[in-house]
């Protein structure tokens, strides 16, 4: 008994500080990140779409879909907007209104991140579930180069959103035009 005691009393003491180690290595590697362009998979309502991103802290957000409309979403930091290429459906959002607004504030997410305990999951990830104003947001880490892999949130009509993102670079040279708010085309 004492044996079995000592082996889950030392199990506990190291995987804290382990725990604690990949915590602040997220919280560091975030504090480090500017930018960051990425591809997607996003599912929602069992309909996946897949494309490319950037992010540029703070709430700044470029994403085109490979699909057939060629979806666009642009956040400037503070609209919202969902179009496509041919500007014939338009969609704009207060950020606010958005889990968005809580995602693409890294400054946010470190504070979140500070005082959550994390959940090892498969030692692939490291989770942290976040409640804020009526959002609950699922965030994802890798374990190994502790970067942004993705997150679950309930989009604006409460469907369950899930976003993988991969092949991730940051602090990229980027355009800043690509944030600007799309113009609508009248016909």
């Amino acid at each position: 008994m004492k044996k079995i005691f000592f082996i889950f009393f030392t199990f506990f003491i190291i995987s804290k500080p382990i725990q604690a180690s990949i915590k602040e290595n997220i919280i560091l590697n975030l504090k480090n990140t500017e930018n960051m362009t990425f591809n997607f998979e996003q599912t929602i309502n069992n309909i996946v779409e897949k494309g490319k991103c950037t992010i540029e802290y703070p709430k700044k957000l470029f994403c085109l879909y490979q699909n057939k409309k060629k979806k666009i979403m642009v956040s400037n930091g503070k609209t919202l907007v969902i179009t496509n290429e041919k500007k014939s459906n338009y969609y704009l959002y207060p950020l606010k209104k958005t889990p968005l607004d809580l995602i693409l504030d890294k400054n946010f997410l470190i504070k979140e991140i500070k005082s959550l305990e994390g959940r090892n999951v498969n030692n692939k990830y490291y989770n942290f579930t976040i409640f804020n104003n009526n959002n609950k947001i699922n965030i994802f880490f890798n374990n190994k180069n502790y970067n942004l892999i993705g997150w679950q949130t309930e989009d604006i009509y409460q469907n369950l959103a899930i976003t993988f993102i991969s092949k991730v670079k940051t602090n990229q040279k980027i355009d800043n035009r690509i944030f600007e708010i799309p113009k609508i085309k009248m016909n």
